[in-house]
């Protein structure tokens, strides 16, 4: 099922038409509040009246056009301007082609420069989203030379990268924020774990080295995952390390085990809602699928009357 998942993302007649039906906007539903912004900022006032923490992604990638990467930059300006005016501030989380990386890197530094500085202002946060495996080494890079002079960036990681252990400890010389993650794109056995008991693993020891880094107030750790069972692990691993649990964020999509993400605020983990929102939401929508098949169920009973 995965692999179908995986292989409808990609496909670009699916990727037309799909999103033109009904039923399957309904299905969206579960997983986003909405396209506009507005239905974004309507979800979040709810959640952060509940002590959440909130994050931004608007969907889409792979721009061609730097005119295009300009029109992204404004729209997450926008946003953290609406975010001063709230109890907590919204944090936003951007791929980096969104911003033209693709296109010219020098520019798109430069966006997520003054985005960074913007964020600063109204004390909140500039995340990089990773995207697939061609991107981690540009995306690093880019992070690099944002931590030289932002302490408010972050970075997301993909536990299922064979990679990823190595990364993190490069990362951990600049005291960076991490959020991890499992990963949800299809990448081959060469470079990524492909068996769920090898990325648990991989995750569960790469989140136990940064929570010790964050213990000593050298890191800030997301765990960007909806696998309950694998943060109670870690919590164990660490808190045996000493690492106190409001270290140990968990960041949850919207819609996907809200009930758990709250169960789990209440017992000291702070908790962090990734509100996404946008037009262009397909290959990622597919991609949630295929991260956790089970998400299938969810999205059929949103069909169905």
């Amino acid at each position: 099922m995965r692999t179908i998942l995986l292989w409808m993302a990609r496909n670009p007649w699916l990727r037309d038409r799909v999103p033109r039906l009904a039923f399957v906007r309904r299905a969206v539903r579960r997983f986003m509040p909405g396209e506009d912004v507005a239905d974004a900022l309507k979800a979040a006032d709810a959640l952060m009246a509940s002590g959440q923490g909130i994050l931004f992604t608007r969907l889409g990638e792979n721009l061609t056009s730097i005119a295009e990467a300009d029109v992204v930059a404004a729209h997450y300006h926008d946003v953290l301007d609406e975010g001063r005016s709230r109890d907590r501030p919204i944090e936003i989380s951007v791929k980096p082609t969104q911003l033209g990386l693709d296109i010219d890197r020098e520019a798109t530094f430069a966006h997520c420069d003054r985005l960074a500085t913007h964020a600063a202002e109204v004390g909140s946060w500039f995340w990089l989203d990773m995207e697939g495996s061609p991107y981690v080494d540009p995306t690093i890079e880019l992070y690099e030379r944002l931590r030289a002079t932002h302490d408010n960036v972050g970075i997301c990681l993909q536990a299922y990268l064979r990679r990823t252990a190595v990364d993190v400890r490069r990362l951990l010389a600049i005291r960076p924020a991490i959020r991890l993650v499992k990963g949800a794109y299809d990448e081959p056995a060469a470079i990524a774990y492909r068996r769920k008991a090898e990325v648990d693993a991989s995750y569960q020891t790469v989140a136990v080295a940064i929570a010790e880094a964050a213990r000593d107030g050298n890191a800030r750790l997301g765990l960007g995952t909806h696998d309950v069972e694998l943060v109670r692990r870690i919590a164990t691993f660490a808190e045996a390390a000493g690492v106190p649990r409001e270290k140990l964020e968990v960041h949850m999509l919207y819609g996907i085990r809200a009930p758990e993400l709250r169960r789990l605020q209440k017992e000291g983990f702070p908790a962090f809602t990734l509100v996404a929102y946008g037009e262009f939401w397909y290959p990622w929508y597919m991609r949630r699928l295929a991260e956790r098949p089970a998400n299938v169920i969810f999205a059929l009973r949103q069909i169905l009357p």
